[in-house]
């Protein structure tokens, strides 16, 4: 028996939301630093490595970190210190723990790129006794370059540690009632804001190549489904899906929703609201791309009125959608 054995923290179960990423600042060096980890997972570019590492430090990392840090400086929340995104994660998770009476749950945040990193959390989880760990990828619709490159960081962490904890990952969610629930009730809550009545409203959710979905990826599918049991829900507007963020020359999921925005004025649609639902916070896809962007195409085409629903972030509906999801997994 060994008298000088070092004290061991068990018992805890640690819970890690996980979003997908941010850079630092507004910085070049820290937009070009998250860029390069982002564009280098082969979830998301699935292309030649040693082709596309050439492309990217030649060129993608030389020019479009200038791009981004102006879509960044947008939408950045100066006075915290940081990005949207980053805020509304950090607040769901701390909203999430103060709804939990159990003490040995233990909630935290983390971001596939850039900080704070999964293997960071995972590490401090694990020195403060969580014996089992709980992951809640915050992607409602499935995607390999998503959820499942969130699953790949975890297990490659996991790899490296000798005494590693029990793991449970829970899956998307986009035809949960409560996600549903939720999404109609920020429609609702915007339609009640503004003084005109929309003629359509866009759902518009991140884009992936077609050819992924070609392969099989179910994400189109799914982002379908979420936006068809809205409508089932919603029946006073119209809902039509779009996709946006397409990056490179190959064909993504259609319809676009930047070509969508600039066609509709000439289609006699004119007052329009829009909707993110795959996106679970506030950030420069929906911010600048959709509120300013979009906005701007929208109106300078000929439309009379745009405004957007803001993501679920930290309200009381998807913080009791998120801890719902996380009862059901521990």
């Amino acid at each position: 028996m060994i008298d000088n054995h070092p004290p061991i923290k068990f018992g805890k179960t640690g819970v890690l939301i996980i979003n997908l990423g941010t850079p630092d600042s507004t910085s070049w060096s820290d937009i070009r630093k998250y860029l390069k980890e982002f564009l280098s997972d082969r979830r998301v570019i699935e292309v030649n490595p040693i082709i596309w590492q050439l492309i990217l430090n030649l060129f993608i990392l030389n020019l479009r970190p200038s791009k981004t840090a102006k879509a960044y400086k947008e939408i950045w929340m100066k006075d915290q210190n940081m990005s949207p995104l980053l805020y509304y994660t950090k607040r769901q998770s701390e909203e999430i723990s103060k709804s939990f009476s159990n003490k040995n749950v233990i909630i935290d945040f983390a971001m596939r790129y850039g900080n704070p990193s999964i293997k960071s959390k995972i590490s401090k989880l694990h020195e403060i006794g969580c014996e089992n760990l709980v992951i809640l990828p915050l992607y409602p619709q499935y995607a390999a370059a998503t959820t499942a490159t969130v699953c790949d960081e975890v297990y490659r962490t996991l790899m490296k540690m000798r005494w590693q904890p029990a793991l449970k990952i829970i899956p998307h969610y986009e035809s949960d009632p409560i996600y549903i629930n939720a999404l109609v009730n920020s429609i609702n809550k915007k339609i009640n804001e503004i003084d005109w009545k929309p003629d359509l409203i866009i759902a518009s959710y991140h884009g992936i190549p077609k050819k992924y979905f070609d392969k099989g990826d179910p994400y189109h599918c799914y982002c379908h489904k979420t936006t068809r049991l809205i409508s089932e829900k919603f029946k006073l507007v119209k809902i039509k899906t779009t996709f946006q963020s397409r990056f490179g020359p190959q064909e993504w999921l259609q319809p676009y929703t930047d070509k969508t925005l600039e066609s509709l004025p000439k289609e006699g649609i004119k007052n329009i609201l829009t909707i993110c639902p795959g996106f679970s916070s506030d950030c420069v896809e929906t911010l600048e791309e959709i509120l300013i962007q979009g906005k701007e195409s929208f109106l300078n085409s000929g439309g009379k009125n745009f405004d957007m629903v803001p993501c679920l972030n930290d309200n009381e509906d998807h913080i009791f959608l998120l801890k719902s999801l996380i009862e059901r997994n521990i």
